[in-house]
């Protein structure tokens, strides 16, 4: 090793040991921001590891195992048409509506097939950004024009984004394309309809397990909301017919995976999690086993699974110790925040867009911490700041993104993210205020 990495090692060590040596325990802001760390992680695994973190796991490992790469290049790739390219990402990405944690395994694996940087990130910010329950609850809850001016503004700043990342990174991408097209494209020789089925039930499968209850108990989504589990089990079922069907699974064993699943969902009618779990544990056994692209499929989840987890769960504990949840506090006073976000001047659309993009929130719940903080004195411009920003970066995702894209191209996506977001507040808060 080099005299530099051996001195950063010591550094990173020395400074650790003067964090623990010196930390003031006794306090009790510290002692309350340590567990507010704890409690944030407790909260994520049990709201999204299992039934949002998991199921993407298993859609980036089937990017990478059952889609072609010459596929991906030719819609998402950097010399795709680009009108096609930025349609795909931003469609693709919506139809998700997942969170700005669980898009990164989804983003992993387009980006390592091929796709170019450019829709690449416009599927990065589409997905937790355009979402369009959030949207019409933003509408709802903090009226119209904000609801209007968050869907005009993450539509276009999820092409904007993708076509800056471009430009300033074409040298780059116009190198990788060619090494792209280097590579001897493999043969499978896959009907179309057959990747796609796969990928209709793993979509299906996330987004019923993840169907969050409406605001009012009437209409289609709380229709879809009360038959969830019902309409998960659907997808499971498919998702097993697809693979028995196409993928070389055997219907023995998949049979044999499907009755403790079944069992579970008997036993434990009103807690989902062991029949979910179970599930999950009877597709990965039976498709390593039945080698070829179902064991493709498997190693490939477990390799994003290994690269993302531990930068997610260092990412959250940081945000819960500064910030800590929306009902509690971190080291940081939440009245600091409130205070530097009031008003509807370009600094506190400034401030709104940054601490957005330092908290984790699931989709949704950024609507009421909004309306909390304009209860509080905040500006319709900082709010909209807000929304753009907070749902689509995040301390758990700039760090996984990271080690995906790299240390420049995450902080230019970051820069981007919080400029445009800033700059749109000051606008509206300047002609809607």
């Amino acid at each position: 090793m080099s005299f530099k990495s051996e001195v950063r090692t010591l550094a990173l060590a020395a400074g650790a040991f003067l964090v623990f040596y010196f930390a003031p325990l006794q306090n009790a802001r510290v002692e309350g921001a340590i567990m507010e760390a704890l409690a944030l992680v407790q909260w994520y695994a049990r709201e999204h590891m299992v039934f949002g973190l998991l199921p993407a796991f298993f859609i980036a490992g089937a990017i990478s195992a059952f889609v072609s790469k010459g596929a991906v290049m030719r819609y998402l790739g950097a010399r795709a048409r680009r009108s096609v390219a930025y349609a795909v990402a931003s469609v693709s990405g919506s139809i998700l509506a997942v969170c700005s944690c669980t898009i990164l395994p989804l983003f992993a694996g387009i980006y390592s097939r091929g796709a170019g940087l450019g829709p690449a990130t416009a599927f990065l910010y589409a997905g937790p950004a355009i979402n369009v329950m959030a949207i019409i609850l933003t509408a709802r809850v903090l009226g119209a024009e904000i609801g209007i001016a968050r869907a005009i503004g993450a539509v276009v700043f999820s092409v904007v984004i993708g076509f800056v990342m471009h430009l300033i990174f074409r040298r780059d991408e116009v190198q990788r394309a060619n090494e792209a097209l280097a590579e001897p494209e493999p043969e499978h020789g896959r009907p179309i309809h057959q990747t796609l089925s796969v990928f209709v039930a793993m979509i299906a499968l996330l987004a019923f397990a993840n169907w969050g209850r409406p605001a009012e108990a009437a209409g289609l989504s709380h229709a879809v909301y009360s038959a969830k589990w019902l309409l998960t089990g659907v997808a499971a079922i498919a998702l097993g017919a697809v693979l028995v069907a196409w993928y070389r699974v055997r219907l023995a064993w998949a049979i044999a995976g499907a009755v403790p699943v079944v069992a579970l969902a008997v036993l434990f009618p009103g807690n989902p999690i062991p029949s979910f779990v179970a599930g999950v544990a009877a597709v990965t056994v039976v498709s390593f086993a039945s080698g070829g692209e179902s064991r493709e499929w498997v190693t490939g989840s477990w390799d994003f699974a290994k690269e993302i987890l531990p930068l997610l769960l260092t990412g959250i504990l940081v945000v819960g110790l500064l910030l800590g949840r929306p009902e509690a506090e971190g080291l940081i006073p939440s009245k600091w925040v409130i205070h530097l976000v009031g008003g509807d001047s370009i600094r506190s659309s400034f401030v709104a867009a940054v601490s957005s993009g330092l908290m984790y929130f699931c989709t949704l719940t950024e609507v009421p911490i909004v309306q909390g903080l304009m209860g509080s004195g905040m500006g319709k411009g900082p709010a909209l700041a807000f929304l753009l920003a907070g749902p689509a970066v995040s301390v758990p995702n700039i760090l996984i993104l990271r080690s995906i894209i790299g240390t420049r191209k995450t902080m230019v996506y970051l820069a981007l993210v919080v400029t445009m977001a800033t700059a749109t507040g000051a606008v509206f808060g300047a002609v809607a205020g």
